[in-house]
C-alpha cells in the first residue's frame, strides 16, 4: 500500500517486528484479578451487564448455584418464538412484520395495527433521492456488510432530525432502518456484482404490497421471480434471526453506543460492524466451507463412524481449515438444543426434497449427531453441546439460491429490529454511559532523552 508515493506496508512490516511482545499480557494477569475474559464466567455463563424486556435466551437453569442444561427457548417480548412460527405456518402468512412490531413496540398488534405498520414499512423502503447513485454506485465495495455500515452512516446526512433523541423521532428512524436495510443490501450486492464480478448492473426497486422476504427476493433475482414457498422460508429465517437477547456482541455494541447518547445511525452502524466479524455473523459461511470439505473427504455420508473419524481429525487440526473447530456446534447459552435450529430443520425439509437438497440436510444432521461424542472424546468433561442456528442457515440460503456474500447481510436485515428495540430500551432505562474498568498491566518506565535512546 502506497501513501503519497511512500510504501507504507513495508514500513509497517519492519516496525511491527517484535511488536507483539509490547501487547502480550500473560494469562495469570487476568486470573490474579479474577477478570472475566470475553465477559464470561468460569462456568461458561455470561457476566450480567443489564436487564432487558426485549428478548430472553434460555439454555439452562441454575439450581443450587449450578447451571443445569435444558432444551433451549428463545422468547420475544414474553412470547415463545416457536409459537410465533407455528401460528404463521398454520395460517400460511408472513411473520417478520408482526415480529418487528412486537420487538419495537412491546406487544402483538391487532390486524389493523399490523396493516398500518406494513403500509408504513412500504412507504419507508424508498431510499432518499440520489442515495443509491451517490452512496452505493459511486463507491462500490466487495464486502456487502462494509457497504451496509457505510450506507447506514450515510443516511445521517439525509435526515434533518438525525440528532433528535425524542422517542417518536428515534422510532421513526428505527422503522426506516428496518424498511431500508433489505434495499441497501440488494442494491449493494447488485453493484458489487457489476463492478467486481463483471456482470450486468440490475437495480430493482422494491414493490408495494410485498412482504420483506418477498421484496428481497424480488430485488435480488434478475427476473424478479420467486415462489410463495421460497418467500415463506426466507421469512422464517428473518423471524428466527430478529432478536437474541442483549448479550450478543452486536446488540451489546448497539447498547454501549446508545448509552453515550449518540445518534441512531451511529449506534446501528456499530452493530453492523460487530456482526461483520467472522466470530459473530459469519459463522454460517464457515459451516458451508466445512460442509464442502467433509463432502470432499468422506466417502460414505451414511456412515456415522467415518463422519466421526473425520470430525476427530478436524478437532485435532489435521483436517478442515486447521482451526480445530467443528463449525455450527456449540453455543454460549444453548446446551441441549437451539430452538432456531430445530425450527429450521422442521420447516426446511419439504423444500429440500423439492430442490434436491435433502442429502445435504441429512449430512449436516449427521454432523450434528456425531459431533457431541467427538467433542467429548477430545475435550473431556460432561459439557453438553448442540447444533446452533448456523449449522443449517447457510444451507437454507443455498437452497434459496442466495449467494454467500449475502448470508451475513441477511442476518443484519433481520437483526436490525432487535438492535433498534435494544437501543430504545437503553435510551429510556439505561441512564448512564457504559464505562467498564480495565486493570493496568504496564510497568513504570523512566523517560529518557531522545539522544540517549
Amino acid at each position: 500500500m502506497q501513501s503519497g508515493g511512500y510504501e507504507l506496508g513495508n514500513y509497517m512490516t519492519s516496525l511491527c517486528k517484535g511488536l507483539e511482545e509490547n501487547y502480550r499480557i500473560p494469562a495469570d494477569e487476568f486470573q490474579s484479578y479474577n477478570i472475566k475474559r470475553g465477559l464470561r464466567n468460569s462456568d461458561g455463563t455470561g457476566v450480567i451487564a443489564g436487564v432487558t424486556r426485549v428478548g430472553s435466551v434460555q439454555g439452562y437453569v441454575v439450581r443450587d448455584s449450578v447451571p443445569v442444561p435444558v432444551p433451549g427457548k428463545l422468547i420475544y417480548r414474553g412470547v415463545d418464538l416457536e409459537d410465533i412460527v407455528e401460528a404463521h405456518t398454520a395460517a400460511s402468512t408472513f411473520g417478520f412484520e408482526e415480529t418487528a412490531f412486537l420487538l419495537l413496540f412491546g406487544y402483538l398488534p391487532n390486524s389493523s395495527q399490523l396493516s398500518e405498520f406494513k403500509e408504513a414499512l412500504s412507504a419507508a423502503r424508498r431510499l432518499p433521492d440520489s442515495f443509491t447513485e451517490d452512496m452505493i454506485l459511486r463507491a462500490p465495495s466487495k464486502n456487502i456488510m462494509n457497504k451496509l455500515a457505510r450506507g447506514v452512516l450515510a443516511l445521517y446526512s439525509y435526515d434533518d432530525e438525525a440528532d433528535n433523541l425524542e422517542l417518536s423521532n428515534v422510532m421513526r428512524q428505527c422503522l426506516e432502518l428496518v424498511a431500508r436495510f433489505p434495499v441497501i443490501v440488494a442494491n449493494a450486492y447488485a453493484t458489487k456484482k457489476h463492478y467486481y464480478d463483471g456482470e450486468s448492473l440490475r437495480i430493482h426497486m422494491p414493490k408495494d404490497g410485498l412482504s420483506v422476504s418477498e421484496n428481497f427476493l424480488h430485488m435480488l433475482r434478475p427476473d424478479n421471480s420467486f415462489t410463495d414457498e421460497e418467500a415463506k422460508l426466507l421469512d422464517l429465517m428473518l423471524v428466527l434471526h430478529a432478536e437474541h437477547g442483549g448479550g450478543n456482541n452486536s446488540t451489546f455494541t448497539a447498547r454501549v453506543l446508545s448509552s453515550s447518547q449518540t445518534d441512531t445511525y451511529s449506534a446501528i452502524a456499530g452493530a453492523v460492524c460487530s456482526l461483520k466479524g467472522p466470530l459473530h455473523g459469519g459463522a454460517n459461511q464457515k459451516v458451508m466451507e466445512m460442509f464442502h470439505d467433509i463432502r470432499a473427504h468422506v466417502k460414505d455420508e451414511s456412515d456415522d463412524e467415518e463422519i466421526s473419524a473425520y470430525l476427530g481429525k478436524m478437532m485435532d487440526g489435521t483436517a478442515g481449515d486447521g482451526s480445530g473447530k467443528i463449525y455450527g456446534m456449540g453455543h454460549a447459552v444453548y446446551t441441549v438444543s437451539d430452538p432456531r435450529a430445530i425450527l429450521i430443520k422442521k420447516y426446511a425439509r419439504n423444500l429440500a426434497k423439492k430442490t434436491g437438497y435433502l442429502d445435504e440436510i441429512e449430512l449436516l444432521e449427521a454432523v450434528e449427531r456425531c459431533a457431541p461424542a467427538v467433542f467429548a472424546s477430545r475435550k473431556g468433561g460432561t459439557k453438553k453441546i448442540c447444533a446452533n442456528v448456523d449449522m443449517f442457515s447457510g444451507m437454507i440460503y443455498e437452497m434459496l439460491g442466495i449467494p454467500e456474500d449475502l448470508y451475513t447481510p441477511l442476518f443484519a436485515v433481520a437483526r436490525v429490529t432487535g438492535w433498534c428495540a435494544h437501543r430504545v430500551e437503553e435510551m429510556l432505562t439505561g441512564g448512564r454511559i457504559m464505562r467498564p474498568a480495565y486493570r493496568s498491566a504496564s510497568a513504570d518506565v523512566t523517560y529518557t532523552d531522545i539522544a540517549s535512546r
